[in-house]
């Protein structure tokens, strides 16, 4: 090669890089997360690492894109769900300073890989484009980041900066646009020293925070029923306060909630309606329809043995965070397998809901909220030895009816086609509970922590 083409190659380049090549720098910063409040998990401490991608030079009046890539979030996707493909938006702020100050919104495609659970968030690059408006050195630097997941609720994992940031990038911006070589990006590499891992999204759910003590009830002889469940007579059952020790995706939680079971007699058989106490309040995040699905197994004593699977539907529509919320009530038919005095008594509950269960068992006794004189049925329930020495229920009228086609094998006729794996509603990685007509509000396993 010549030394005049050596030249002109040499003129070449610095006229390319003159013009205003983007150039890319990273910068790492101490950083706080705070999960969705619906998930009840604390903040997280972690390192940040971003980097911002500008033109090296530009001009007074030009429009330059940036670009914003998350190296490293300061938070993993915690040890509860998997995240699905393309449900992360992110979206932050840099700041704009030196010769031009303010800030610069940006924001990324809600495009993703799926993220198992317990390993790094994967968000998409965020791009802004900053008009610029002085001639000067033009300096930027990330700071603030929201992380929204979409499914299964709509959450957001709000991140700030702990410590100063230093500039990721910097744009030397002339009056007139000529004369000026492409300056270096800035940015040196500053260690935001926590520890990366924790929790970003939760999926999942929760309102406020009550703790549920446990309730013991001793037992109580209500007036036994009469018409051994002919002729349609209905039966309002006692409500009893029932204490519930929950297994949820995210720890053990506890709850109490009254629940009243009534029946109404048809040839021999009962239809059964669970009413838990009336509760309304708030959700505390956006539920889709169709999301919600609470069921129970009734326990039988007396002279019967067994359970009955009682359930209720989905809910109808979505409901909106602060809109109250209504839970249907829990139905399915009980067919008795002995004769006597029976008692029905609120058993385990579980609930599903957008991919997760969360089962309730009864902690410790449980006062029975309803007597009735059965009849053994072909094919009801396992039946059993003694004469009703349950505690009991009231009699009563106001009774509604249940729905449902019988089984057979060892568990009373219930209406229900799966009640070998009861329905449930966990929302995830939230403390709420939703049941019956009720809503369990638990305490965030960190304060049960505390307690123990």
């Amino acid at each position: 090669m010549s030394a005049a083409a050596a030249a002109l190659l040499l003129g070449g380049a610095g006229v390319l890089m003159g013009a205003g090549t983007a150039r890319a720098a990273e910068v790492s910063y101490a950083t706080e997360c705070l999960p969705p409040p619906i998930s009840g998990l604390p903040p997280v401490e972690g390192t940040t690492t971003v980097e911002v991608k500008a033109p090296a030079t530009a001009k007074v009046g030009d429009e330059v894109e940036v670009v914003w890539k998350t190296v490293q979030a300061a938070s993993k996707n915690p040890p509860i769900l998997d995240i699905e493909e393309n449900t992360v938006k992110p979206t932050g702020t840099l700041t704009v300073g030196g010769a031009q100050t303010g800030e610069l919104a940006m924001e990324g495609p809600r495009e993703n890989p799926a993220i198992p659970k317990d390993s790094p968030m994967k968000l998409s690059d965020m791009t802004g484009r900053l008009k610029l408006t002085k001639a000067g050195e033009v300096t930027l630097t990330p700071g603030g980041y929201n992380i929204n997941v979409s499914k299964p609720l709509s959450t957001d994992t709000k991140c700030s900066a702990k410590e100063p940031v230093k500039a990721a990038a910097t744009i030397k911006v002339t009056a007139d646009g000529g004369g000026t070589t492409g300056g270096n990006t800035t940015g040196g590499n500053t260690t935001g020293g926590n520890t990366t891992g924790g929790n970003t999204t939760g999926g999942n759910t929760t309102g406020g925070n009550t703790t549920g003590g446990n309730t013991t009830g001793g037992n109580t002889t209500g007036g036994n029923t009469t018409g051994g469940g002919s002729g349609g007579d209905s039966y309002t059952g006692k409500e009893v306060q029932v204490a519930y020790a929950c297994k949820t995706p995210i720890g053990d939680k506890n709850a109490t909630s009254p629940v009243r079971v009534d029946a109404v007699g048809h040839g021999g058989s009962f239809d059964l309606t669970v009413k838990f106490g009336k509760s309304v309040m708030d959700s505390p995040a956006d539920i889709p329809a169709d999301s919600v699905k609470p069921s129970m197994a009734v326990k039988l004593g007396g002279a019967d043995k067994g359970t009955v699977a009682v359930v209720g539907p989905t809910n109808k529509g979505p409901i909106k965070a602060g809109a109250p919320i209504e839970i249907p009530d829990l139905t399915g038919t009980y067919k008795p397998g002995a004769s006597g005095t029976s008692t029905l008594t609120p058993g385990v509950l579980t609930v599903k809901a957008l991919g997760t269960t969360t089962t309730c068992t009864p902690a410790g006794d449980t006062q029975a909220s309803l007597e009735l004189d059965t009849t053994a049925q072909s094919s009801g329930a396992s039946g059993g030895s003694g004469s009703g020495s349950g505690s009991g229920g009231g009699s009563g009228s106001a009774g509604t009816t249940g729905a449902g086609s019988g089984t057979s094998g060892g568990l009373a006729e219930t209406g229900a086609s799966d009640h070998g794996g009861l329905k449930a509603l966990g929302l995830v990685a939230g403390t709420t509970i939703l049941v019956g007509a009720a809503v369990f509000t638990l305490t965030p396993w960190r304060k049960l922590r505390g307690t123990r």
